[in-house]
């Protein structure tokens, strides 16, 4: 399937999802999910989302820096809520990543250098997080934790046989492109994450960013009106939280919301509700980057501002 089809799908597929729940629980929850938002909920989901949007601007700016990529903490903050915001109002989910990390590369004078670390802080953060998750759905009773040690076997043999076939193929001294581009990933992965005092802060930097996502959906779900107990809540926000990962989504909505009510129900709760909780949770998401809309602004502004005026040259050569 070509790029451009396979955007149709997974846009499709998040109409679909949401298509199919207003079909089972009617357009109620979603309404509700909106109307019930008020300023209390406005406030904290601006704090998080600060805490939050530094924590993954520092830890973008630590991997650039052991990429060799000078990366001022205040530039990484802007750029950072600048994508946050386009990857909650665009489809996909990561167009924001994509323009933060060719931008990046443009202003450092090599576009692979700037994608190679956003992909790598992305990835080394979605991976401390889902070991977190994981954690924690063990820890506490879930809709999914008699299912999750078998899916761990499965995963960690996945990995662990990839990686030796990988390591296989690297020690014999290949040459093909998936060799030397493992090679690379490798040594990305050596300067940029295992550099002295990088992976501690990566580790410590990605779960604030986990808590804060589950902070804000807390927070959504006693907007909502849930008054379930946090021991109940905390994996329903888990498991809606990972759902957002699936490419299925239109600018994160969709599977959020399909296990959000999946999840509710599965616990003893409404799916009704659950759906509730899952808008609220992405309306506050989005509030959170709106100090990105604010930086496209001021750039747009910028960028259409009247050109300098250049001084007249007179006749005989002289300027004014």
């Amino acid at each position: 399937m070509s790029a451009r089809g396979w955007r149709w799908v997974r846009v499709a597929g998040g109409f679909g999802i949401l298509a199919l729940l207003v079909w089972r629980v009617g357009t109620g929850p979603f309404v509700n999910g909106v109307r019930m938002i008020d300023a209390s909920a406005l406030v904290a989901a601006l704090a998080i989302g600060g805490l939050t949007t530094v924590c993954c601007a520092w830890r973008w700016s630590l991997i650039a820096a052991g990429l060799g990529v000078r990366l001022p903490l205040a530039h990484a903050v802007v750029a950072y809520y600048r994508s946050q915001f386009l990857n909650t109002t665009l489809p996909g989910g990561v167009v924001g990543d994509v323009h933060r990390a060719v931008r990046h590369g443009r202003d450092v004078g090599d576009v692979t250098l700037g994608v190679r670390a956003v992909v790598l802080e992305r990835v080394a953060g979605q991976g401390v997080a889902l070991g977190l998750a994981v954690l924690v759905l063990f820890a506490f009773p879930s809709p999914i934790r008699a299912h999750l040690p078998a899916a761990a076997a499965v995963a960690v043999t996945v990995v662990v046989a990839g990686a030796a076939l990988l390591a296989r193929a690297i020690s014999r001294g290949g040459s093909g492109r998936w060799v030397r581009a493992a090679r690379r990933v490798g040594s990305d992965v050596r300067a940029g994450l295992l550099a002295p005092g990088n992976l501690a802060a990566v580790v410590v930097t990605s779960s604030i960013v986990l808590a804060g996502h589950v902070a804000t959906f807390l927070v959504a779900a006693r907007t909502a009106g849930s008054t379930a107990p946090l021991a109940v809540l905390m994996p329903v926000a888990l498991l809606s939280l990972l759902a957002m990962i699936v490419p299925i989504n239109v600018a994160g909505w969709g599977p959020r919301e399909g296990v959000a009510a999946w999840a509710f129900g599965a616990v003893g709760l409404t799916t009704a509700q659950g759906v509730a909780t899952a808008v609220t949770y992405g309306v506050l998401a989005l509030i959170a980057t709106l100090p990105g809309a604010a930086v496209l602004a001021v750039r747009w502004r910028t960028a259409r501002g009247p050109a300098v005026a250049q001084p007249a040259v007179q006749s005989d050569g002289a300027h004014e």
